[in-house]
Formats: C-alpha cells, structure tokens, sequence
C-alpha cells in the first residue's frame, strides 16, 4: 500500500468466481481499524459497490437504505450476496447482505435509474463558512498525541476532514448546538470511475455524521465511558461529484433520546452544487447524561 487511499480503493476492490444461483456472491478485504472493528463506512461502500456491479452501466445509484446489525472484525473478510429484487423500465432494485463468521453484519437496499429529465431545484450551500485550506487538518489536531487512535485519524484515513467551527476530538470548543460542517476530499487521486466515487462518498459519509449529536451536548470523543455505534444510515444521491475534491458536508441533529441521536447531512461540490443527502440514527450512550445537559 502508498498510503490511505490505496488502502480505501483495495476495499472498494471485490471479487467474485462469476457463480450465481439466485444471488450474486461477492467477497471484500477488511480495513486495519485500531479497535478491530470494521468502519461502518467501508461495509456501506463495499455494499453498494457489490449491488453496482449487477446493474447495468447505464442505471446509476440514486438512494439506500441500510442497517447495521453486528460489529464487523477486520481479522476476517467479507461476504456480500446481491439479491437482484427487481428491474423494471427505469428503475433497478438491489438488496446486498454483508456476512462474516456466517452472520449478517449490514443489511441494505439499493435503488438505481437511468438518467432523466425532470424538474430541477436544491437547497443553496452556506455561504458564509471559512475555506478548506484556512482551517486545521486532523494531522494539525491530533498529529502529536499519543494514542492508536489519534494517530489512525491523523495520519491513515482515507480523507482529510476539517470541521467548522472546530473539530471535537479532545474538546468541544464554543457554543453547544447540534450542527456542525466538514471539508472533507480524499488524500489522493481516485479513478475516474463514478462509481467508485459514489461509493466512496457513501464511506466518508459515516465519518462525523454523528458529531452535531455529541457537540450539542459538549461530548467530546474522549468523553470517558462514551459508547457510540451507527444503527442505520440513508443516502440519496443527487449529482454526480469527484471525492478526491473539496465537498462541504453540513450537518444538523434534530433529536436525542432514548439512548440514540439521529443527524441529517447534505453533501455540497465546493462551487455549491447539492451532491447528496444523507441520514443516520446513531446509538449514543454517556455515563450521567444528565450531566451534559
């Protein structure tokens, strides 16, 4: 591996023996994670990119819907069977289920188009936020401290990712309010294949989706105690876009409760086209919440 992302595209490579009885069988390597569990965001990519290589060229992914059902273990690799549910005129309906160990880790639908036309508006991006390049990268943040985790999210993950107003690995600095945004581009350059870029954005997606959540409440990541887990994750495609250029993802919690917290995104192009929309409930859980409050 050259870095980061060749580790990301090694993932996003599957393989398969071309058998197919009613489903199509794919298997895909794991990512080292620090804490030995797989990145939800790697099996929500890996998943796509299985349903992806059953439709044809012409039908491009444009929503799914998956849940997260067990903790993947990046000792092993994973199997991914696409049941082809339906295809019709327009419209292509996939389901993939990852497995290790003989258990379903992720469950998730899929739904593809071919290219239409049709009405046309999106939402305008915030248009007063700083630029990428004047804020701190997590390398900046997190380069010196010594920690398997800090030093993964410093320096090995696949994208570099700058927070506004600022990022809540240590501290949550400034106002408690549930929303926040991200520059987010890949550390290299992908290929051109636009599916690879849609399923890599489906992977980014899943890094700090989550976060206006703990930064409503002053929760940092280091919070002693604090157990967070992604529980199911939506995301509709709008645009194409190139990941390996600056997006801004602007994030927002409408709700806690009940041990779990769900955040809504949207995924702008830097010049402000609306790429995506995303969706995610999350398990969160703090020793004495009551005490962030």
């Amino acid at each position: 591996m050259n870095g980061p992302i060749d580790g990301l595209l090694s993932t996003l490579h599957l393989t398969t023996t071309g058998a197919r009885t009613t489903e199509d069988i794919f298997t895909g390597p794991s990512q080292w994670m620090p804490l030995g569990r797989v990145f939800g965001g790697q099996v929500l990519a890996q998943s796509l990119m299985a349903a992806m290589h059953t439709v044809e060229p012409e039908r491009v992914i444009h929503s799914m819907h998956g849940y997260f059902l067990r903790p993947g273990d990046v000792e092993h690799p994973i199997t991914f069977s696409v049941d082809r549910l339906h295809d019709g005129r327009s419209f292509s309906t996939r389901r993939t289920h990852a497995f290790q160990n003989g258990e379903p880790i992720l469950s998730l639908i899929a739904s593809f188009q071919t290219r239409d036309d049709g009405l046309e508006h999106q939402l305008a991006m915030p248009s007063d936020l700083p630029d990428p390049e004047s804020l701190p990268s997590t390398a900046d943040v997190l380069g010196k401290v010594d920690h398997d985790v800090a030093r993964y999210w410093a320096s090995e993950r696949a994208f570099d990712m700058r927070h506004v107003p600022s990022p809540i690995y240590l501290e949550v600095e400034g106002e408690r309010v549930p929303r926040q945004a991200v520059w987010m581009r890949a550390f290299g350059r992908l290929p051109d294949d636009p599916n690879q870029h849609r399923a890599a954005l489906a992977y980014a997606s899943d890094y700090s989706i989550l976060e206006p959540i703990l930064r409503a409440h002053g929760v940092a990541w280091t919070t002693p105690g604090l157990k967070i887990a992604s529980l199911d994750h939506a995301m509709w495609w709008h645009r194409d876009a190139r990941v390996d250029e600056w997006l801004l993802y602007t994030q927002e919690s409408p709700s806690a409760a009940g041990g779990r917290g769900l955040s809504l995104g949207r995924i702008y192009t830097r010049d402000g086209v609306l790429v995506a929309s995303v969706a995610q409930e999350g398990m969160v859980r703090v020793p004495n919440p009551g005490s962030f409050d």
